[in-house]
Order: structure tokens, then sequence, then C-alpha cells
């Protein structure tokens, strides 16, 4: 099957949508126009997932990708905000590991490292890696750093993933050491870490393009080992075959 022909593939109406919800973040707006968020968002963004699991059974068998479940709902979560607007202006899904829940974030006990795809006008990415893990799967990580951190910082240091993806992203950064961990370990800079993510930003031509499954392909495949020994500190192995 071409690239070409693939359902997976988003038209420039997907970033159309998006332009128009964020100036008309309302009910009313996202009813009369949700047949437009079918077909121009949400069908071709649950193709990309059936499409991107095909490949992950060939590399990364362990690693899943359901549209059901990948696939991030278009509503917010409103009940803590601030921002009372009911939408995201921008889609996105999660492929993680097929031994975890799909959870993300702090509260998102059970959950795996995996592989993230955002698309959204001028603020399209790729990324990987687990995200703000909760207490339990943080001090997993940090304790598979200091037992055998050079595995650890091959990934960390990779020249070749620094020039491509910026290396690590250092956004959640502790001050100081957390409490427990030896200031002189040879791999202290990365204890302060609370996220262990990589990715890059992608154009609109790129997430509209013909291409944009072999890109994903190939980035998911650059940055799986930064995945894998993730998951293998939370004690997920990595899978063979499906």
């Amino acid at each position: 099957m071409g690239d070409h022909h693939s359902p997976a593939r988003f038209g420039p109406g997907a970033l159309t949508f998006f332009r128009h919800l964020k100036r008309n973040n309302t009910k009313p707006w996202f009813v009369a126009n949700r047949g437009l968020y079918e077909s121009e968002v949400r069908g071709p963004l649950r193709a990309l997932v059936e499409e991107m699991d095909v490949r992950f059974a060939r590399f990364a068998p362990e690693i899943v990708g359901d549209p059901k479940k990948a696939v991030f709902r278009i509503h917010r979560d409103i009940r803590f905000s601030k921002d009372k607007s009911p939408y995201k202006t921008h889609a996105a899904c999660w492929f993680h590991h097929e031994g975890a829940r799909r959870a993300v974030g702090r509260e998102g006990e059970g959950g795996s490292a995996g592989f993230y795809f955002q698309l959204a006008p001028n603020d399209s990415f790729l990324g990987a890696g687990i995200w703000m893990p909760p207490k339990g799967s943080l001090a997993a990580i940090r304790d598979a750093i200091v037992e055998r951190p050079k595995p650890f910082l091959d990934i960390a240091n990779d020249p070749a993933l620094k020039r491509r993806f910026g290396g690590l992203d250092g956004e959640a950064r502790l001050k100081r050491m957390p409490r427990g961990y030896d200031e002189n370990h040879p791999a202290a800079e990365w204890l302060k870490y609370q996220s262990f993510t990589m990715g890059r930003p992608l154009s609109d031509a790129q997430v509209t393009g013909p291409r944009l499954v072999r890109i994903l392909e190939d980035d998911y495949q650059r940055l799986l080992p930064l995945v894998r020994w993730l998951n293998q500190a939370m004690g997920l192995k990595p899978s063979a075959r499906r």
C-alpha cells in the first residue's frame, strides 16, 4: 500500500479545523462542525494509529496502538482549570507497552514509556519516553540509573540523539538532589529529572504530507532504546514478536 493512498493522511483541513476551533472554542460551534472533526481529524488519526501498530509489530512488538485507546479525547478536563474552554486545540495519540495501562502523567499508575504524536497548527511534534511518571515509577527509573548508570548514560549522551532531538528534555528538573540519592553519583545530574522524554517539532507541511507515517516510524526507531530502557527499569520487558 503506497503512502499516497493511505487513509492515515491528514489534509490541510485538519489544521484549518483547529485554527477555527481556537477562535470558536464553544460547544455550539463544535457540534455544528463535528462532521469536519470526524472526517478531517479523528478518522485520519485512527487510521494513523492502525498503520503505526502494523509497523510497531515489526520493530517493537511490545508497543501497541489501538484506535479505541490510543487516541486522546478532544474534550478538556476543566474541573480544576481556570480555563473553561471545552476543547483541546490539538489532536494526539499515545502508543504504549502492551503490558501496561494507557495512563500518562502523575495519575498514571500502571503506565509505561511509549511514543507520542501531536497535530496542531504550528505546534505539531513527535516524542517518546515517559512524562511526569508517578512516584513509584520515578523511583524505579532513578534506582535503575543508580545501579547501572552506563546503559542509561549511553542513551542520554548519545550524540546522534542529541543532534536530532536535543537530548532529554530538561523542563521538569529538580534544583536539588532528591532525598536518598548520592550527590557524587556519576549520573547525579539525571537523578534530578522528573520526566524522561525526547522529541522534535514537525512542520505543518510534514504532518499533512504523504511521508508522515515514514517520519514517525524512522524517529520512533531511533527513540526505541530510550523507551525500552525506561520500560525495563519499570519491569516491562521488550518482545521479539507479537
